[in-house]
């Protein structure tokens, strides 16, 4: 597996692109990068019948499935459409990402 770099990280605002959860946004609260998917708050919602245990009640729990990065959009902060990632070179040599669709920086 390759170790590769995704233009959204933990704590983006996103869209759903695609599935039962289309148009939808929530924020990246964990990134599984090793198999390119994403956990987004209230997205992909699934229940598990879970055994009771000593620590937890058992029942039915919903809770947040993994989406694939692929089908996520970044939200832009001043449209809250769908856009793409750009960066931009500040004077100081640090790269910032910047919304394509309106330039503002995320």
């Amino acid at each position: 597996m390759s170790s590769t770099k995704y233009k959204i990280r933990k704590g983006d605002e996103v869209i759903v692109l695609t599935g039962k959860d289309k148009g939808k946004s929530g924020e990246i609260t964990e990134m599984l990068v090793s198999k390119e998917r994403a956990v987004v708050q209230g997205i992909n919602l699934v229940k598990r019948h879970t055994k009771q245990t000593q620590t937890s009640e058992g029942g039915i729990i919903t809770k947040e499935a993994s989406i694939h990065i692929s089908n996520l959009a970044l939200k832009d902060p001043k449209t809250g459409k769908a856009t793409k990632v750009g960066y931009k070179m500040n004077k100081d040599g640090s790269k910032t990402r910047v919304s394509r669709s309106s330039g503002e920086a995320i």
